[in-house]
């Protein structure tokens, strides 16, 4: 083996080797993303609180979709009196949530931000209604509280699990 060889052989094991801790394997070890626990089908029941403090026991499912950065929310439930239909398509970065919100009930709308971590979503909603919107869950319950302001419904409560 001669001297240049030799070099040529020890500056390509060089760069192999800052390659090797610069570049990642196949994939990546980058965050998981806080919606994957989500994703599915859930069941359960809560109560809607009304103005004048009148309450309603409701009967709720929730699906969500999507994954990754994306999350897709559909929430019906029903009381004997009532029926809400929450729509909602959400974008995650770097713990933020951006997106939009809809009603279909009673036809309100608006934007939705917040934070986002493995276990808990947590939006502030504007638009035709004001209000927040707190997601806690577990691969396998979850509990939804939405708080509004400026109108009659004031508040939903849910307890789900997976359906």
């Amino acid at each position: 083996m001669t001297l240049h060889s030799g070099i040529v052989r020890l500056v390509t094991s060089i760069a192999i080797a800052v390659l090797a801790v610069l570049v990642p394997a196949g994939h990546s070890h980058a965050d998981p993303s806080p919606f994957d626990t989500l994703l599915g089908s859930w069941g359960g029941s809560g109560e809607i609180r009304l103005d004048q403090g009148r309450m309603e026991r409701i009967k709720c499912n929730a699906y969500y979709t999507g994954g990754g950065a994306e999350l897709g929310l559909a929430i019906r439930c029903a009381s004997e009196s009532y029926k809400i239909e929450i729509r909602s398509k959400l974008s995650y970065s770097g713990g933020r949530l951006s997106g939009n919100w809809e009603e279909r009930t009673f036809n309100a709308q608006g934007n939705a931000t917040g934070t986002a971590t493995p276990n808990k979503i947590t939006l502030s909603i504007s638009g035709g209604v004001s209000g927040t919107m707190v997601v806690s869950y577990s691969k396998s319950r979850q509990n939804v509280s939405i708080s509004t302001q400026g109108v009659a419904l004031k508040s939903v409560s849910i307890a789900l699990g997976r359906s």
